[in-house]
Formats: C-alpha cells, sequence, structure tokens
C-alpha cells in the first residue's frame, strides 16, 4: 500500500482539499463552497477525495490550514495544523522555487508573502474588510448583471478603464452605478473594477512592502484574467498563474504533514457526528470565549482561553 498524504484548507468563502503522494504528485484534488458550515464543507471535500482517490492508496499524514484550522484539525485528527502564511508558502516553493512575491486575493481576504531563498522574510495580511476580494468582485459582477467568470474576459475589451472607488465597498458600488449613469461603457466600467482591485490591494496590504519578481498570483481572484492584466500593468512586471493556485494551502499542509508522525486516518470521519459550541469561562476579566468540539457526546479538544483559568472549563462542558 502506498503513502499518502491529506491537505484541507478551510477559508471563509471556499474549502480546498487535496491529496499527495511522497513525491507531492497531486493524486486528487477538490474546492467547494464552505457555506457557512465548515464541518460539513469538509465532510463534502472528504467524499469527493475518496471517490477519486486510487485504491492501492492509504493517508498517512493529514494537515489543515486556514480560518478553520484548528477546528477541523482536532476533528480529522490532524499530525499538522498550520497558519495560512507558512502553508502557502511552502506549497508555491514546491512548484515554484525561485520565486519571491506570493500576491493571494480570496473571497473575503487577501495576504502577501515575500520571500528570499526560499524563507519568508515579511508577511501581511487583510482579514479586516472585504473591498478588494473575491465576494466584492461577484457582487459588482451581480450588479452589472455580468457572469463572474467573465468579467475578466470583458476587462481586457477595454481601452479606457473608468476610474472606481474602490478602498471601500459602498463607496464603489455608488461610484459604479453614478459612472453607469453617466454613459461610461460596461467594458471600461469592468476594467476599472480590475484596476481597483489591483491598486486597493497594493495600497494597503502590499504598502511598504518590496514587491520583487518573479511574482506569483494565488486565490480564486487569480482565475480573473482582468485583475491579472492589471497588476502585470501596475507593477510593469510578467505575473505568474498557475491552475491549482487555489490549492497552495492545501498542498503545503500536506507536505508539511509528511514531516510528521503518520497517523491512521480513515474516511470514516465523513459519517461521524460532531458538535461544536462556545461558551464565556468568566474565571478572569478576560472573559474568554471558549470554542470546543464533542464527538457523540465526548469532549475532543477546546480553545480559546489566554490564561490557565481557562483549562477549568473543561468541568462545566
Amino acid at each position: 500500500m502506498n503513502k499518502a498524504y491529506l491537505g484541507i484548507d478551510i477559508g471563509s468563502i471556499s474549502t480546498k482539499g487535496v491529496i499527495i503522494d511522497k513525491n507531492n504528485k497531486i493524486l486528487a484534488s477538490t474546492y467547494l463552497w464552505t457555506k457557512g458550515n465548515p464541518l460539513q464543507a469538509v465532510k463534502n471535500v472528504l467524499k469527493n477525495l475518496k471517490e477519486h482517490l486510487p485504491a492501492n492508496y492509504k493517508i498517512v499524514g493529514v494537515g489543515t490550514t486556514g480560518s478553520a484550522r484548528k477546528l477541523i484539525g482536532t476533528i480529522l485528527g490532524a499530525n499538522i495544523i498550520k497558519n495560512e502564511i507558512t502553508a502557502h508558502a511552502i506549497g508555491t516553493l514546491s512548484k515554484y522555487p525561485d520565486i519571491r512575491t506570493i500576491i493571494e486575493i480570496g473571497g473575503q481576504d487577501s495576504k502577501i508573502i515575500l520571500l528570499k531563498d526560499k524563507v519568508v522574510t515579511d508577511y501581511a495580511m487583510n482579514t479586516l474588510c472585504a473591498a478588494g476580494t473575491g465576494s466584492f468582485l461577484s457582487s459588482q459582477a451581480k450588479r452589472l448583471d455580468i457572469p463572474v467568470e467573465d468579467f475578466g474576459k470583458i476587462a481586457l475589451k477595454s481601452k479606457n478603464p473608468t476610474p472606481i472607488a474602490a478602498r471601500c465597498t459602498v463607496f464603489a458600488e455608488s461610484d459604479l452605478v453614478h459612472k453607469a449613469q453617466m454613459g461610461h461603457k460596461k467594458e471600461d466600467i469592468v476594467a476599472g473594477l480590475c484596476k481597483s482591485v489591483a491598486l486597493n490591494y497594493l495600497n494597503n496590504v502590499g504598502k511598504g512592502k518590496h514587491i520583487i519578481a518573479p511574482i506569483i498570483f494565488q486565490g480564486g481572484v487569480s482565475k480573473n484574467i482582468g485583475v491579472v492584466d492589471a497588476f502585470e500593468k501596475i507593477l510593469n512586471e510578467k505575473i505568474i498563474t498557475d491552475e491549482n493556485g487555489h490549492l497552495m494551502g492545501a498542498l503545503g499542509v500536506a507536505i508539511l504533514s509528511k514531516k510528521e508522525k503518520e497517523i491512521n486516518f480513515t474516511f470514516d470521519i465523513v459519517d461521524e457526528n460532531f458538535k461544536t459550541t462556545s461558551i464565556n469561562c468568566a474565571g478572569c476579566p478576560n472573559n474568554c470565549e471558549i470554542i470546543y468540539v464533542k464527538k457523540d457526546g465526548e469532549l475532543l479538544d477546546f480553545w480559546g482561553n489566554r490564561c490557565e483559568r481557562g483549562n477549568m472549563i473543561k468541568n462545566k462542558i
């Protein structure tokens, strides 16, 4: 039986999963919407991966990353739980060892990772505002009655992109309506939105960062050729994209799981019942919110406490 390694990247908008072999070759992969329920999303991802995994492979390593990495890592019995920065860097370097800058724009957040000699030297994240992210583009596409999949192709037809104020989603929507009422062409407005996403990213997430080529663009928004084109024109550099760019976090954490002690993972978890809830500690002025997970009524794990008094909470759960 050949060894395989599972990586799960649980985001606010989408959940990604990959299974790799010992040489980091992707054996199976999937990408599904989280829909506000990370546990069910992961179960759906596992069902999909199981169907595509060759029968002669057994998973001996599991890694999780993303916003719900602790929760899903606990449920899966992962042998490594890692932050998105490290996971994305490792996944990217496995395919592009000379990369210096990673631009990542997802559904509701974005990040920049700077590397030198295959080591992360600096990074920044934006998780507080959705302006300039995938959800922002999706909402504007709906407002313009354009399938978001066609956004990039339409943007490339423009010869004079319309300036759009995308620093704030509310202002952008107001500006978009105003420009449309003034008679700006739809392709110019779309191109302007793509350019505004790139500028918003560089002026916020990328502010003060020394962006050096080679540069790779990842995340769901990297599939939008209009935004890719905007970055290339602003930075005057070739932007690399990868068909599996949205999977780099999952790939990276799967690779990291290879270095940990092997585990005996099965897909039976898909049929098991888990319950997650929270309780306020009240053991000190911090009033920490403790998140805990139970399987069939038995406590699996809990976290969120900022002092040792939080450990006493398990007696109340």
